[in-house]
């Protein structure tokens, strides 16, 4: 009895507390929700970005030649330079006038914000086309701009198109609304009552604000300045209509390569120096945000 009690007592290996659990088969089927935006991204960006890749490499004859070319021109490396400068200033153009205006408002009434929010919806919901045509008209030397000017000052006329100035005020009224629209994202979120407090604790206002309110603001400021910046390396139809050859931009100079030249091999190297341009960028902002989210209306 005292055997048989003893021995019956006993638990089974690995079936009291301390044994190993014992897991079930994992679910697979949420994966398979994962399998059309797999497929489709492997069409639609994996497939053509290898083959650009490949051409890069082997057209006209195998080898990274069109890598040296790319670094060796003076000509490709002032494009270059005149790219990421304008994209610069207009990201920086943008911040300045984008920053004020997402402050406002946050502090405003509900209908005037959705006033403001229609302000800066409306140019979304126009054509970029029409938009850069717009300005032409504005911007040529006989103009409504330089008329005012010259008969206001008697200056002109000035030559506003086919200038830096002309690409970077075109690509800022385009690109304005995605850095406003990220930037009062992240401020909405920043507590209203902060900066009387600062002010109570004996912080006069330009102190509170540069303590307390900017630091907070830098998610926005971060994730704005990045997508206008990165959108601001890849424009096109812009720098195309509003430049000239003098100030042709790295979009412009792929489109030669493959459209006029057929230098197929040139025009892919110049499409991959940009993608890697653009990943390291979001790793060096993703450095200097750290604990923060590029996308401020995604939590982390």
């Amino acid at each position: 009895m005292t055997d048989n009690t003893v021995t019956g007592g006993i638990a089974a290996p690995g079936a009291g507390v301390g044994g190993p659990k014992q897991r079930g088969p994992k679910n697979w089927r949420p994966f398979l929700l994962l399998i059309p935006a797999f497929v489709i991204v492997s069409l639609f960006f994996l497939a053509p970005l290898i083959d650009v890749f490949i051409r890069s490499v082997t057209d006209p004859e195998p080898g990274v030649g069109n890598y040296v070319w790319l670094f060796t021109t003076e000509a490709n490396l002032n494009v270059v330079v005149r790219t990421f400068g304008t994209a610069i200033l207009v990201t920086f153009v943008c911040l300045l006038l984008a920053y004020p205006y997402a402050y406002l408002m946050t502090i405003v009434s509900d209908r005037t914000r959705n006033l403001m929010q229609l302000f800066i919806m409306m140019p979304l919901w126009t054509s970029i086309l029409v938009r850069t045509l717009a300005w032409m008209v504005l911007l040529q030397d006989t103009g409504p701009i330089n008329g005012l000017l010259e008969a206001w000052f008697g200056i002109g006329p000035v030559p506003l198109i086919r200038t830096t100035f002309g690409v970077a005020l075109g690509m800022t009224q385009v690109l304005l609304p995605f850095m406003e629209l990220q930037m009062y994202s992240s401020m909405s979120k920043i507590d209203k009552r902060l900066l009387p407090a600062a002010s109570n604790l004996g912080a006069n206002p330009v102190t509170a604000f540069f303590t307390v309110y900017l630091p907070l603001s830098k998610p926005g400021i971060f994730s704005g300045g990045v997508t206008v910046f990165i959108l601001g390396l890849g424009f096109y139809i812009i720098p195309a209509l509003l430049g000239s050859s003098k100030e042709i931009m790295i979009s412009a100079l792929i489109q030669q390569q493959i459209s006029v030249f057929l230098m197929w091999g040139q025009g892919t190297a110049l499409g991959i120096f940009l993608l890697v341009c653009t990943i390291l960028i979001l790793v060096i902002v993703s450095r200097f945000n750290k604990g923060g989210s590029l996308f401020p209306g995604v939590d982390r």
